[in-house]
């Protein structure tokens, strides 16, 4: 019975490590997106402050979308 118990507590920690790697992992790809996306309105050199301020709500707009569709699944 010991073993049972030492094998379950092996399986239950290698799965946690797997999880904890694949949630790292899913949140260094989604900063990596959204970074992307900065880095697209940063190197375009917005002609004015309205046209920064457009791309800027153009991008909270796309990631508010996002938020709404995980949320809905």
């Amino acid at each position: 019975m010991v073993s049972n118990d030492a094998s379950t507590a092996a399986f239950i920690r290698e799965y946690q490590e797997r999880f904890e790697k694949k949630l790292k992992e899913s949140e260094v790809a989604l900063l990596e997106h959204w970074r992307a996306q900065l880095d697209k309105i940063e190197n375009s050199r917005p002609d004015s402050i309205a046209s920064l301020q457009l791309q800027i709500r153009k991008l909270s707009e796309m990631m508010a979308n996002r938020i709404k569709v995980l949320k809905k699944g």
